[in-house]
């Protein structure tokens, strides 16, 4: 396996640039997700980690090697596409050799890598069977273990779960981290489902309009987003978002909605006295409180998901989630009073969107 160095790297199609000066190094042993919304440069940047795009400006290495100018064929990589691309007309084992074959390698030895990929992906049932025999999962393992028995130094994932329903997607999930952990093999995965980023990534990049938002572990970024675009990308249901000003009077601070109400703030936070700033919390951050014993909320839909109950409200003139782990009896059109748990407080500059204050671990 092999760390992956991309510096200053500039993508552009004619006119058009989408990717700016993007730093950024995968370990040796790293799975690394790039997430963000459609357009925001993530599989523009895996294409051309793979040679399948120009380098407008910048380098990419692999395995310490620059690769800018390497033939995809040459830079020992391997990928897998949200389409699994297998050959309709070929059985499992024949589809998974092919690459093999085509290296002229010897059929023992491709006999055997097919069949040790085949053991850790559960496929070993499946091998005389073709494509169409087969599950929407089952043909992503074997387009995953096409790529395995190459024994590549990096293996890149382009939105390989989209084509999937929801609990099939959640079992492969589970199979391909449980696989990275095997095989601990560099990872690069794009995917736009925050989800996926969260339960899979060592490490978590969020891009925005071609530049890099912000790096950092899952739980990093969940609990000190370093500004308004992360706190509202990471986290399902996402962030809750008052605008408002913060006001100091002496040691005290708090923020002041715009109707008026006084919504509490932790410690010392940045910022001075009269700026516009956005308090944000997450939906588990905030507690029922009785009556004139926090701020009234004016429920609007209520979600009930078996474990938790989502409640989406009227807070302050916004509209907000709420996240309880009980079961409550209420109903839309009830007024409820709510408490945000100041620990969990977030502070956003409005001007910039640029963090002043994250509650967590504050």
């Amino acid at each position: 396996m092999a760390s992956i160095e991309i510096r200053a790297v500039n993508k552009a199609f004619g006119p058009t640039q989408v990717l700016h000066d993007v730093d950024l190094e995968v370990a040796n042993g790293e799975f690394l997700v790039l997430v963000g919304p459609s357009g925001c440069g993530k599989s523009t940047l895996l294409r051309m980690i793979a040679g399948l795009e120009e380098v407008s400006g910048g380098e990419i290495s692999i395995g310490g090697r620059v690769v800018n100018d390497l033939p995809p064929k040459n830079r020992d990589i391997a990928m897998v596409f949200q389409n699994y691309a297998l050959y309709p007309h070929m059985t499992v084992r024949e589809n998974m050799a092919f690459s093999l074959k085509l290296r002229r390698e010897p059929k023992p030895q491709i006999a055997r890598q097919v069949e040790d990929a085949a053991e850790v992906l559960n496929l070993m049932p499946f091998l005389d069977r073709y494509p169409r025999q087969l599950s929407g999962g089952q043909r992503q393992r074997v387009a995953m273990g096409r790529a395995i028995v190459r024994n590549p130094q990096v293996f890149l994932f382009d939105e390989p779960l989209s084509n999937l329903d929801a609990k099939l997607r959640v079992q492969m999930r589970v199979e391909i981290r449980s696989l990275h952990q095997r095989l601990h093999a560099t990872s690069v995965y794009v995917t736009h489902d925050q989800i996926e980023a969260m339960t899979m990534a060592d490490r978590i990049v969020v891009l925005h309009e071609g530049r890099i938002e912000q790096v950092g572990s899952p739980l990093d970024l969940y609990d000190h987003p370093a500004n308004l675009f992360v706190a509202g990308f990471i986290g399902s249901p996402s962030m809750n978002f008052v605008r408002g000003v913060l006001r100091a009077r002496d040691d005290t601070h708090w923020v002041e909605a715009g109707d008026g109400t006084a919504l509490p703030v932790g410690g010392s936070p940045q910022g001075r006295d009269g700026q516009e700033v956005v308090y944000s919390f997450r939906p588990e951050h905030l507690e029922l409180g009785a009556t004139g014993g926090g701020v009234p909320a004016k429920i609007q839909v209520i979600e009930p998901t078996g474990a938790d109950t989502h409640v989406f409200c009227e807070f302050c003139g916004t509209q907000i989630c709420a996240v309880f782990g009980e079961r409550l009896s209420v109903r839309p059109g009830e007024t409820i009073f709510l408490q945000p748990k100041v620990a969990g407080v977030h502070l956003f500059d409005a001007a910039n969107g640029k963090v002043l204050t994250n509650g967590i671990g504050n």
